[in-house]
């Protein structure tokens, strides 16, 4: 940017040296300031001392006249008020510039963008009608110009004087676009931007929890462009608009009943208004005639502290009305010399009499066919009337315009070399004094710091006033909180809620969203085609939790947690195995101990009636080892039941399995044994000798040890463990014994069937031995219980879930138990208790007899 304007003087001054025989002299007709005082260094005002204009009609037959200005504004006079204060307060300082005088030369803009640059133009080339001999390249007129007070005529003048680098200090152009320095290479404010008052009041909407709101802007830069910031800011907070409409004093009445409909129509109850006092009281008439009330208003600076507004409001449609305002400040002295209408008088002969006109409501000449006019005498008091110009609300506005010529000042005292007084009166060139004015940093004589960033802006800080009815029903402006942008982002915003008063009078916050909160336990789910602020509350997915409001997604809890009945905490798993206190467990453990206590019971009346030939003719040995099996086989279903463990999960199994083997090998012996004695009653049989005692004790240990060598390479490779198997059920945590090698549990399952399948094929061989025979048909019957119960349990055992497996087994266990101590002893212990005369060796030998 520096490189283009070097090369623009250069360009200028070849265009200089070619036309240095032409003259300079004014085009257009002469305009003439406002408000001037001569000075060594003249500073430029612009203010609306009028709030409209007036053209007359265009012939074209004839050079039209300048617009004509309508309407006083007594705002202008007061910032006019506020530049002469400082302008003065500097010249009779002797510390700040001593020996330099500041004038200054302040325009009537009468809110008009045309008229606003044709006053600029004037500030910065001057009026003077006479034909000049000097080259019509010359420096500014003005050092500084101070104004706009809106945003548009700002940027049409900062685009303009832009590229001279004459510098420009606004004291209430807000407009973010203004802080583009691309653009805007020499604009400054004492007002901070938009960008900073648009995200407050994004977060102000935030705080309140209002989601869903609609916005009016005016359709201007400053509206705009500001409503475009508040939108982004609102978007990243979580806040939606319903509806974003523009207003201008011009639009037609068929546009204002459309925004009228649109507000009407809408469910959100907060209106953000991004526009100005004006736009706001034409629109007050309207939404009163269309019943348009009871809405919270958001307001910015623009109006919110406006009292003029207030009066306006006599239906009370922005009562509540809540927004951000710039902080109430004073400057010594101030108030007095704006009520002192003595420096307008001497400073502006011209427009004199039409302000006191106004401002005390008469005329100084009166019309023919005016007969209530009263005429004014020049000796009113300003101290018998109220109205805008003695209204001092605006002070820190007025302020603004004061601090903005103290940053002339103190730039100037730097660049001049001030010390006990300026060595020079020259007026420093745009380019240096404006790099000078941005670094410029003081404090006011209330101590008010003032510095410009790197955009021209000062630091950003703001009231947050709320509207309340006074004792006389009057609106009153009452700070109820504060915003500082130079704070960390979680403390800017503070407010006092138990202050505020709102839309609806009442003590509660109202309620402006596009769907209720989502409840813990609950996700949102974005309604199709509507913004992220509509959503549904969908119900957190089994083992998935939310714990706080408005979540957007459930969280999964952790492998040992689930999610509990409202989904907004992870509570630990039930954990489920067969345990000794449970009802099944303890009818199991019951059911163990006992058929333990009938085998001790049957062992004993064997050992007690050992000698008697029923005992012996059985095989009295193998008995009593078939039952000490059957005992274990009892017990070691205890084994099964209880949390699973790194040994009881070994044991188990293991124990299971060598007591069984142990078991059906008994069984398979004796039923060897039947088998061989039927044999050894053949003539010249000779059988028994190969399967005597020894052989029968050396068959049952062969057959345990094959067992036992298979569940020692099972231990040994991959033995059981305990495990949590968390897939069965999701809400619970199963402990059970995982196998370890599937291949040594069936292998230890299948080498228990083969000895039952062997065995009862044995025994069904059997079958035809004759029908006394005390031993075969029993065995016959035990078998099948035996095999029956174990082919069931296979099926019921893979199918079964959690601790039912378990239970399973242990029933399989007992009840293959239970089958074969009643089919093979129970038959004897009948004869030995209730039958002993059938227990002689009488009876005895009369059926086949056993060696």
């Amino acid at each position: 940017m520096e490189y283009f304007f070097t090369i623009l003087q250069v360009i200028i001054a070849m265009i200089n040296l070619t036309v240095t025989n032409e003259i300079c002299s004014l085009q257009g007709e002469y305009v003439y300031p406002t408000l001037s005082k001569e000075g060594d260094i003249i500073i430029g005002g612009i203010f609306p001392f009028h709030n409209s204009w007036e053209i007359s009609e265009l012939v074209y037959l004839v050079k039209p006249q300048p617009p004509e200005c309508r309407s006083l504004d007594f705002r202008g006079f007061q910032y006019s008020q506020s530049l002469i204060f400082a302008t003065e307060e500097i010249n009779n300082s002797s510390s700040l510039l001593p020996g330099v005088s500041l004038g200054y030369k302040i325009y009537d803009t009468c809110r008009s963008t045309a008229m606003t640059v044709r006053t600029v133009m004037a500030l910065v080339n001057g009026n003077e009608k006479t034909v000049l001999d000097e080259p019509c390249t010359k420096p500014a007129q003005v050092q500084t110009i101070i104004g706009d007070t809106y945003s548009s005529p700002s940027m049409a003048i900062a685009s303009s004087i832009g590229p001279f680098r004459i510098p420009m200090i606004s004291h209430y152009a807000t407009c973010n676009c203004l802080s583009d320095k691309r653009k805007y290479p020499s604009f400054l404010r004492t007002i901070p931007s938009d960008y900073y008052q648009s995200r407050a009041l994004a977060e102000m909407v935030k705080h309140f929890g209002w989601t869903w709101v609609g916005a009016i802007r005016r359709d201007d830069d400053y509206g705009n462009s500001g409503m475009a910031t508040f939108t982004e800011a609102a978007e990243q907070l979580g806040i939606c608009l319903e509806y974003s409409l523009t207003f201008f004093k011009t639009y037609s009445q068929e546009k204002v009943l459309r925004i009228i409909q649109q507000i009407k129509s809408s469910t959100s109850r907060v209106i953000v208004g991004f526009l100005d006092d004006m736009d706001l009281g034409i629109l007050l008439r309207v939404f009163f005639e269309h019943n348009i009330t009871g809405y919270q208003w958001v307001g910015t600076e623009a109006w919110i502290f406006d009292p003029v507004l207030a009066a306006l409001d006599e239906h009370s449609i922005l009562q509540g009305a809540i927004g951000l305002a710039i902080p109430k400040t004073t400057v010594t002295g101030l108030q007095d010399f704006i009520l002192d209408i003595n420096p307008l008088k001497s400073a502006g002969r011209d427009i004199f009499p039409k302000f006191w006109e106004a401002l005390f409501g008469c005329k100084y000449t009166l019309p023919n066919d005016s007969d209530d006019t009263k005429v004014c005498t020049g000796e009113e008091k300003l101290s018998e009337i109220e109205n805008t110009f003695t209204d001092m609300s605006p002070m820190p506005i007025f302020s603004n315009v004061y601090k903005a010529v103290y940053a002339v000042a103190h730039t100037l005292h730097d660049l001049l070399g001030c010390t006990q007084t300026c060595p020079t009166k020259k007026q420093p060139d745009p380019f240096t004094f404006l790099e000078h004015l941005k670094r410029v940093h003081f404090k006011t004589k209330d101590g008010e710091e003032v510095y410009f960033d790197e955009n021209g802006d000062p630091p950003a800080k703001y009231d947050i006033i709320n509207w309340q009815k006074g004792e006389e029903n009057q609106h009153e402006f009452v700070t109820v909180g504060l915003y500082d942008s130079s704070f960390p982002a979680q403390n800017r915003l503070a407010v006092n809620m138990a202050s505020i008063v709102w839309a609806q009078n009442n003590n509660q916050v109202p309620v402006s969203v596009c769907s209720e909160s989502c409840p813990p336990g609950t996700r949102k789910a974005v309604q199709k085609g509507k913004p992220i602020c509509c959503f549904d509350c969908i119900p957190c997915a089994e083992g998935e939790i939310s714990n706080m409001t408005d979540s957007i997604q459930c969280e999964q809890c952790y492998q040992d947690y689930w999610s509990n009945h409202h989904r907004d905490e992870c509570v630990k798993k039930e954990i489920e195995f067969l345990s000794y206190e449970e009802t099944m467990g303890i009818l199991l453990t019951a059911v163990s101990i006992f058929g333990a206590f009938i085998t001790i019971t049957i062992a004993i009346i064997f050992f007690r009636y050992k000698n008697t030939p029923i005992v012996k003719a059985n095989n009295s040995e193998l008995s009593f080892l078939l039952l000490f099996s059957l005992a274990l086989c009892f017990l070691c279903s205890l084994t099964f039941i209880g949390q699973p463990s790194e040994w009881s999960c070994m044991l188990r199994h293991t124990a299971f399995g060598i007591t069984f083997v142990l078991c059906i090998s008994c069984v398979l012996g004796k039923t060897i044994v039947v088998l061989m004695a039927f044999r050894a009653t053949l003539p010249g049989s000779n059988v028994m000798k190969w399967f005597g005692p020894p052989q029968q004790r050396l068959s049952v240990l062969t057959f345990t040890l094959i067992q036992a060598l298979i569940c020692v390479l099972w231990l040994t490779t991959s033995p059981p463990f305990p495990f949590k198997n968390l897939n069965y059920y999701k809400e619970k945590i199963i402990l059970e014994c995982q196998l370890g090698s599937a291949v040594g549990f069936w292998a230890v399952l299948s080498y228990i069937g083969v000895l039952a399948l062997l065995c009862f094929i044995l025994a069904f061989l059997a079958r035809k031995l004759p029908d006394k025979f005390n031993e075969a048909k029993f065995i016959t019957f035990s078998m099948l219980i035996f095999c029956a119960v174990w082919i069931t349990f296979i099926p019921a055992y893979v199918s079964s879930p959690g601790k039912f497996t378990v239970a399973v087994e242990i029933f399989a266990i007992l009840a293959s138990s239970f089958g074969l101590l009643f089919c093979i002893f129970l038959p004897k212990c009948y004869v030995i208790i209730l039958k002993p005369e059938q227990n002689t060796k009488k009876q005895m030998m009369g059926k086949v007899p056993v060696k």
